[in-house]
């Protein structure tokens, strides 16, 4: 099948889920769509396990029984292949006899797999959850010849498909707002996991990982070191690990992970901020994340902090500071609303924590937008390591294209957008080398001293000092001689609106 050939299908598939009754939205049919791929993927992955064993002389035991496997119910409910042109036989299953299998038998047999970490990831998710079924079995059946099509065993079939989806979280994220909580632009991603530059041997932690985009990302960018069959299997098993709270963001990600060649991921169903950080066992050398902002946690998640705060945002920096090892190489790039930087109190204390204990080499002030349709919080990147104390702060503020006042749904944040933040990136590394002195930045960056920081109560504010220079502000006592002119002129209104609702003046 070619390639325009399984796109178009496989949006066939979506226009049939939305017309259903179960299927109403783009949350609904991205769900049913997404466990119908990794049922389809996981059974041809372990025929391929299967083959690779007896090469080998070894037995390998598969995950699912039999009866539940995608190519031993596939042929009764659709009914056989033959010849070459894909035609099928008469079906065993009639419509009922089919819903009565995917309801009754399939789905509670995937939930309840326990034993090994494959069939836990398995039940994960197909548990703790209202797996969504198509109210009608032709609806149904016409989705399972679909996905059916589909050659898992073709690189060019799953590279095809690992497009498509990102194209569906992508116009998930695009047709309802919640969905930003577990989408974020890859191009901002992207751009995180080049500064971080993750490498075989490391392990890399999304504490809030969606969608699993900065996992995903990752894995490419370590793909490419892979040399050994070794590192092959480190990446397979021993690198990446996520958490997320709800479940349909935890499925979306387990299925974009395996789409993009993670097997096995490590995927955990979980409240990341109910972890006690008072004794942490488990730390790792990287962390990549865009934690949940703007959300409130109760007292008792609020107990496992240091420093307490109701703020979803502040406990994850809390989180991540104590998940990274204590090792010098240890970093993390991490996406935080703006109020972060300015907020006083719980906030100040959290990044007097950060700057004491870590290097926050780099701060980057994203436009207004960058996160447009899923949400309007005007956003910044940090970037830090266990390197030592932080010395000094490099800010780049990142400017919007000419003409152009916000970024948008028409108009979205593009990897180009970041060509001049690389450029700033490189010149810190050649500059930490000394081979660059700070005259050699661009107008759109600067460095802050951690004194200056310090005197400012930990306002880690992005200010571009070549950006005010050009501008003339008004003397202080020009903005509050504004302030008493407009409460007076307002206290005149306020005292003839109360003469005329009193009777005692005619309008």
């Amino acid at each position: 099948m070619s390639r325009e050939q399984l796109t178009n299908d496989i949006w066939q598939a979506c226009d049939i889920l939305r017309r259903d009754d179960n299927c109403g939205g783009v949350m609904e049919y991205v769900e049913h769509l997404s466990w119908l791929l990794f049922l389809k993927f996981f059974d041809e992955q372990e025929a391929i396990f299967e083959v690779e064993a007896e090469l080998a002389g070894r037995t390998y035991k598969r995950v699912i029984d039999e009866s539940y496997r995608w190519s031993s119910w596939i042929p009764k409910a659709l009914g056989q292949k033959i010849g070459e042109n894909g035609r099928r036989s008469t079906p065993e299953w009639d419509g009922e006899k089919l819903m009565q299998f995917v309801r009754g038998e399939l789905i509670p047999y995937l939930a309840s797999l326990y034993g090994s970490s494959e069939r836990e990831v398995i039940a994960g998710i197909f548990s703790d959850r209202t797996v969504i079924i198509c109210a009608s079995p032709y609806n149904l059946k016409d989705v399972l010849e679909i996905v059916d099509s589909i050659d898992f065993k073709n690189p060019d079939d799953i590279h095809t498909v690992s497009h498509i989806y990102e194209d569906l979280l992508k116009r998930l994220g695009n047709e309802n707002k919640m969905a930003g909580e577990f989408y974020t632009p890859r191009s901002i991603i992207r751009f995180m996991v080049e500064v971080i530059d993750p490498q075989i041997g490391e392990t890399v932690y999304d504490p809030f990982c969606g969608s699993c985009g900065f996992l995903v990302e990752a894995y490419l960018h370590m793909q490419k070191q892979e040399k050994t069959t070794k590192d092959h299997k480190i990446l397979q098993y021993d690198t990446f690990v996520g958490q997320e709270k709800k479940a349909l963001p935890a499925l979306l990600g387990t299925m974009n992970m395996v789409l993009h060649g993670v097997r096995v991921p490590d995927i955990r169903r979980r409240n990341t901020l109910a972890e006690n950080l008072k004794n942490v066992s488990e730390r790792f050398d990287i962390v990549l994340t865009n934690p949940p902002f703007g959300g409130k946690e109760n007292a008792q998640i609020q107990v496992n902090f240091p420093v307490k705060s109701n703020a979803t945002e502040l406990l994850a920096v809390e989180h991540i500071i104590k998940k990274l090892k204590p090792s010098n190489k240890a970093r993390c790039g991490m996406v935080v609303p703006e109020g972060t930087l300015f907020r006083s109190g719980a906030f100040a204390t959290v990044k007097q924590m950060l700057l004491n204990d870590f290097s926050l080499f780099l701060v980057v002030s994203l436009p207004p937008g960058a996160f447009a349709p899923y949400s309007d919080v005007k956003t910044a990147l940090l970037f830090f390591e266990r390197s030592g104390a932080t010395k000094e702060v490099l800010y780049y503020e990142m400017p919007l294209p000419e003409k152009l006042k916000k970024f948008s749904k028409s108009n979205p944040i593009a990897d180009e957008n970041f060509a001049e933040a690389r450029l700033i990136f490189r010149q810190l590394l050649a500059y930490r080398l000394g081979k660059i002195t700070q005259e050699n930045f661009t107008k759109n960056s600067w460095f802050v001293d951690k004194k200056n920081l310090v005197k400012c109560d930990y306002d880690l504010t992005a200010r571009n000092p070549h950006r005010l220079q050009g501008k003339k502000l008004p003397h202080p006592s020009e903005l509050t001689a504004k302030i008493l002119e407009n409460q007076q002129t307002l206290h005149q209104k306020i005292e003839r609106l109360h003469k005329l609702v009193s009777g005692h003046e005619e309008a």
